[in-house]
């Protein structure tokens, strides 16, 4: 970092109470061949004003003492620094009030964080740019006052001089002028390049989240036919052992693939605030009982063994059962991938006043020093010497990080270097007393009282019904209620809709296949199904438009209709609710899922 004695450069000032965070800034900036000065604080940076000019300010918003609105406030009622730019830096989503807040206060732009390099490099130096245009025109506005002085000094003072004299000063004046105005050509051109700028920025990042959704689809498609094709592998007897192995790496391995999508999808949707949380006492046994099923085939694959020490269900937390078993999951999952086959994975959880703490520590690679401000951001891996650590796109800690503040907790990490072991800490909000509060919001969750659960409900893999107690079958019916039922299964994808015919056939059903949408209509209207599998790309017509016709028509009336599709948004969710669906199953599909909601239908729904 340069010191504002070495002259190069113009001055930027850079606010954060996180040194952390400032070290990052000077890292991002240094390039741009600038003065960079830090300050800790609103006060200091005060202080630091008082002393040199600055091109630029960086502030952050949320600091202790004086804020960044503040601070920025009282910056710019001072009349040396009303017109110096302000960047504020957020680690939070800000809202719009806030937004005119902060314009108030003197905010040029807004920067969230975890901050993109490239953008905050970029969003410098276009001010910077600015800064150093105005400066440019200042001297040429002092140079056209000091050319008039010497015009009038010499009108006053020479008024009989020779009228060559003064034509020579008018030319000058013209050139001034001229200057002026192609000054300020550039500077309209500059302010429209960072229009343009700012535009393609918000353009990529919605075109982002895009491509995450397509990703996350197009990855899902072919995910089915393998699950359905395990399934068919698992319901034919085989006595070679090499066989038998042989599917249950493929069948790990597709349950790591579809968790890894999830969670690319679920970094994706808090990152848009598309993700909120239910709010309700839980007891934290399960939690934990429930997180070491979703590790367990990792860690039985190392031969790792893994202690617990849980207290009984008298402690309960505050927050919502899947969240929750995902966060403790994928610490575990990380830890067991992290530690060597043979190693030690000790999960802890304990009352901490009016929080829960849960530690998971283990006997793995440690995390260096260095790394570990950063071990929760987005797409971080951890560095063993030369080499990389284990694979994987680093998206299981960040989302654990978001969404145990989600919940209002922390999340932190400790190791006492590479070879040393890891350890995890998540802080949780325990229930306040009084009635337990209701559930704000989210996908309905898995019934517990059920006797096999409600496969109606919001399960992340198998999908959610989006209809009412209409299907749910009469109360009191057995789970392993099982009869034969004529069932048409829909999808463009050939060996997704092969496998799961197969499957399906296999389980005792009549089934019907169709790849278009057009003979889904007509096998619909001849065959009578009293449960249509339907996706939704298909070809000729798409399955919205499949399931409208289909309920349009007197017979279509009593079928169930489930859309199969690798679409899971809450978009996609609410389309096919309109479009006349009863249920919306995510793929791949979850065959015991689906097993359980045909067996809770009702029986008059089924066609002699």
């Amino acid at each position: 970092m340069r010191t504002s004695g070495e002259s190069s450069g113009v001055n930027i000032l850079l606010v954060d109470d996180q040194p952390a965070r400032l070290m990052s800034y000077e890292s991002i900036l240094k390039d741009l061949g600038h003065n960079l000065v830090r300050a800790s604080s609103g006060l200091e940076a005060l202080e630091k004003l008082m002393i040199q000019d600055y091109a630029l300010i960086l502030l952050d918003v949320s600091m202790p003492g004086i804020d960044g609105f503040e601070t920025a406030s009282l910056i710019h009622e001072h009349p040396r620094f009303e017109h110096t730019p302000i960047i504020f830096i957020s680690g939070v989503n800000v809202s719009e009030l806030d937004r005119l807040r902060g314009y108030k206060a003197g905010a040029v732009d807004y920067v969230h964080i975890p901050v993109v390099p490239e953008i905050l490099r970029g969003k410098v130096a276009v001010l910077v740019e600015l800064y150093c245009k105005r400066r440019e025109l200042q001297s040429l506005n002092r140079a056209l006052e000091r050319a008039n002085a010497d015009l009038a000094e010499a009108n006053a003072a020479l008024q009989a001089e020779k009228t060559r004299e003064l034509e020579e000063l008018n030319r000058d004046l013209k050139r001034a002028n001229a200057e002026l105005e192609a000054t300020n050509r550039a500077l309209q051109a500059e302010v429209a390049e960072r229009s343009r700028i700012e535009r393609r920025l918000k353009q990529a990042d919605r075109h982002k989240d895009e491509f995450l959704a397509m990703l996350a689809h197009e990855l899902r498609n072919p995910l089915a036919p393998i699950r359905n094709a395990v399934e068919i592998m698992r319901t034919k007897p085989s006595t070679d052992p090499q066989l038998a192995w042989t599917r249950e790496v493929i069948e790990r391995q597709l349950g790591s693939l579809t968790r890894l999508v999830d969670d690319l999808l679920d970094v994706s949707r808090i990152t848009r605030g598309k993700i909120n949380v239910s709010r309700e006492p839980l007891e934290l046994g399960t939690i934990v009982r429930r997180a070491v099923e979703t590790a367990q085939p990792l860690l039985s694959e190392k031969r790792q063994h893994l202690e617990l020490e849980v207290p009984d269900g008298a402690v309960k937390v505050q927050g919502d059962l899947t969240r929750l078993t995902q966060i403790v999951g994928n610490i575990l999952s990380n830890a067991a991938k992290y530690t060597d086959a043979g190693g030690r994975i000790e999960l802890s959880a304990r009352a901490a006043g009016r929080s829960v703490e849960i530690r998971v520590r283990d006997t793995g690679i440690g995390i260096p020093a260095d790394q570990l401000p950063r071990i929760f951001d987005l797409f971080t891996q951890v560095e063993r010497g030369t080499e990389w650590a284990p694979g994987g796109l680093g998206i299981g800690l960040a989302l654990v990080r978001r969404l145990v503040e989600l919940h209002g907790g922390t999340v932190a990490a400790h190791s006492d270097g590479p070879g040393r072991g890891s350890e995890f800490i998540v802080r949780l909000p325990r229930p306040e007393s009084g009635p337990a509060p209701a559930r704000l919001s989210g996908s309905p969750r898995l019934d517990e009282s059920a006797p096999c659960g409600d496969p109606i409900g919001g399960d992340p893999i198998g999908g959610d019904a989006i209809g009412d107690d209409s299907i749910n079958g009469d109360e009191g019916s057995p789970c392993d209620r099982r009869m034969s039922r004529r069932i048409l299964i829909v999808d463009d994808n050939r060996d997704a809709l092969e496998s799961l015919t197969a499957l399906m056939e296999l389980a005792g059903h009549i089934v019907r296949a169709a790849p278009d949408g057009e003979l889904a209509l007509e096998l619909a209207a001849s065959f009578r199904p009293s449960v249509v599998l339907l996706d939704l790309g298909l070809p000729k017509l798409d399955g919205y438009e499949v399931a409208r016709r289909i309920r349009a028509e007197p017979w279509g009336t009593p079928m169930v209709l489930i859309a199969l599709t690798g679409w899971g948004q809450d978009e996609d969710r609410r389309r096919t609710r309109e479009s006349g669906f009863d249920s919306h199953m995510v793929k791949p599909l979850d065959l015991e899922v689906l097993t359980d909601f045909l067996a809770r239908l009702p029986p008059d729904v089924t066609h002699s």
